[in-house]
């Protein structure tokens, strides 16, 4: 079990959300030994707590940190891109404690955030330091965003997992044109991408390339062009977008 660093031992955390990152990050946070309060639901405020952390909706940011206002003098939100200003209504300290990782309903214990990376901020250096120990404490590597790079950090991390899922939901759409069904597509399909990730980790992701594009082989690329055309002719846009970005990503490669 993981060891809370000294400012954690005796500081009650408490947790506001009672959807997927609020109960997981609570669930964590008790397996860690730190004390936790929550996760708390709309309008509730934990009582007796030393640190807030606001798990909700970013539009519903500024409404649940006037709820706690005054209310504990570290508090923070979990949003990768809402500046800490939204935070102002709750009169304390304010941090940004943003997993780089992907919550499901099934994500629960440190399990969930260990070996994630975790996007922090702080108004203060206390606030800061605050939240580069509950980083630490739930097993994730804490690096620093100002609010000037969120936007730009927030759709790095979407276009890393989000947009993946909807490029296999595409792939899985025109294997269909072979006769797959989405399942069965979904199974043949997930150990490529599985290899595929962990050569990127290993190589980045010029030297990972393979495939048509990466070869040359546009006898091939036509040929692939024109089966899009038949079984999903609503992504042939999308298609020749990702044709002409993985030409340029060929053309880096040393």
């Amino acid at each position: 079990m993981t060891s809370p660093s000294d400012s954690l031992t005796s500081a009650r955390v408490g947790v506001v959300g009672p959807g997927r990152l609020g109960s997981a990050l609570s669930a964590a946070l008790r397996e860690a030994g730190v004390p936790v309060e929550g996760p708390a639901g709309r309008g509730e405020i934990p009582a007796r707590c030393d640190a807030i952390v606001l798990c909700v909706p970013d539009a519903e940011i500024d409404s649940a940190a006037a709820t706690v206002a005054d209310a504990a003098p570290l508090v923070g939100h979990t949003s990768g891109a809402t500046p800490l200003t939204a935070l102002a209504p709750a009169r304390a300290a304010a941090f940004g404690l943003h997993p780089l990782q992907t919550f499901t309903g099934e994500s629960r214990g440190l399990g969930a955030f260990a070996g994630a990376g975790c996007a922090i901020a702080g108004s203060t250096a206390e606030a800061l330091a605050f939240a580069a120990d509950l980083a630490r404490v739930l097993g994730m590597t804490p690096f620093e965003i100002d609010d000037e790079g969120r936007a730009a950090y927030h759709a790095a991390a979407s276009v890393s997992s989000n947009f993946l899922l909807t490029l296999q939901a595409a792939a899985e759409r025109i294997a269909a044109g072979a006769g797959l069904e989405p399942d069965e597509a979904r199974q043949l399909l997930v150990p490529l991408l599985r290899r595929t990730v962990d050569n990127l980790a290993a190589l980045g992701p010029e030297r990972a390339l393979t495939g048509p594009v990466a070869r040359g082989d546009e006898v091939t690329v036509a040929a692939q062009r024109q089966a899009v055309a038949e079984a999903a002719p609503e992504l042939l846009d999308l298609f020749d977008v990702l044709v002409h970005h993985t030409r340029t990503l060929a053309g880096a490669r040393v």
